[in-house]
């Protein structure tokens, strides 16, 4: 580790959170399958996906979602990532002295309401309140435990000629976020991407589509997960910086403020890697959801472990994975 403390840039999903990930955690309680780095645990030999997250989102409540509905989209797509059907989920809550109950039963709405959409039940559970200013209002856990109905799914399967598409416009929950923080009145109805994909997945499995990896964009972004993929795969992954689909609003707030769209986080965004011969029909289910879904790229073997951004004058450039404190607590 280079720094003596921790700091905020290393819970960005970035560079810093991969570094305390593997020189600490993975040290520490490293195994054949915590190694693996997947969005959820394969146990009980392939059958089970197994997830945790924890969420500390602020503001609690934003444009298209709260740290409720945040809560199980997260997990239950964390899921749905390794090819699982999102079954039962365990929840904690961590709740600050004086919260609202009227807020509280409102963001336990918006659990239910996602739950049902997933088809899932909450079989157990926790609570601890403790005193105020010792937690900021609300803190959830979410654990979780699927049945994987395709198999195959890696961050390390990736080769040459394969295709990577992108489900939707990326970078609309960071942006939504960013602008609800800092009080910047939006005039317009962007909202966080934050929803559920089980649905959108079972649709490429109904659909016999070869998937290769699939994984949820959300902190660090498009960028993390491209470097993240081509690091365990050891390939080189080449995207078309115009096919990325941003839109205007995200793309707005990301030149007034310096941001990069691709490190943007995302809740309801995934990047999905299929044999080049499946591109479009895979591309074509993707729309019937959302029409900016996009084919961004290939895989090649030019810079193997590397992600290259092509422009569309020609040039080309390393996209790194993200560094620095980028947007603190987004989920």
């Amino acid at each position: 580790m280079k720094n003596t403390t921790i700091t905020l840039a290393h819970g960005n999903g970035g560079s810093e959170s991969k570094e305390l990930v593997e020189s600490l955690f993975y040290s520490a309680f490293g195994n054949s399958i915590l190694n693996n780095s997947e969005d959820a645990a394969l146990i009980e030999n392939g059958k089970l996906a197994f997830t945790t997250d924890s969420f500390t989102v602020s503001p609690l409540s934003f444009s298209g979602g709260d740290i409720g509905k945040l809560a199980i989209c997260g997990t239950c797509n964390d899921l749905a990532m390794m090819g699982a059907k999102p079954k039962y989920l365990s929840i904690a809550f961590m709740i600050e002295e004086g919260f609202s109950f009227d807020e509280l039963k409102n963001i336990i709405k918006s659990m239910r309401d996602e739950l049902e959409k997933n088809d899932v039940i909450v079989v157990c559970g926790d609570t601890k309140v403790v005193p105020k200013g010792n937690v900021d209002k609300l803190f959830i856990n979410t654990t979780g435990i699927g049945e994987v109905y395709y198999n195959g799914i890696s961050a390390s399967h990736l080769k040459e000629g394969m295709s990577i598409l992108v489900s939707r416009d990326i970078g609309s929950h960071g942006a939504v976020i960013f602008a609800a923080r800092e009080g910047m009145a939006l005039s317009s109805e962007l909202k966080s991407d934050c929803a559920s994909l089980y649905p959108q997945v079972k649709s490429l499995v109904d659909a016999s589509i070869s998937i290769v990896a699939m994984r949820d964009a959300t902190r660090g972004g498009l960028a993390a997960v491209l470097n993240e993929w081509a690091s365990s795969s050891g390939v080189t992954i080449e995207i078309n910086e115009a096919s990325i689909p941003i839109c205007e609003e995200v793309q707005g707030i990301c030149e007034l403020l310096g941001f990069e769209a691709t490190a943007l986080a995302n809740e309801g965004t995934y990047v999905i890697a299929v044999p080049v011969e499946e591109a479009e029909k895979t591309l074509e289910i993707l729309r019937q959801t959302n029409q900016s879904a996009a084919i961004i790229g290939t895989v090649n073997n030019s810079y193997k472990g590397k992600v290259v951004l092509r422009s569309s004058w020609g040039t080309q450039r390393f996209l790194e994975l993200p560094t620095g404190e980028l947007l603190p607590r987004i989920c």
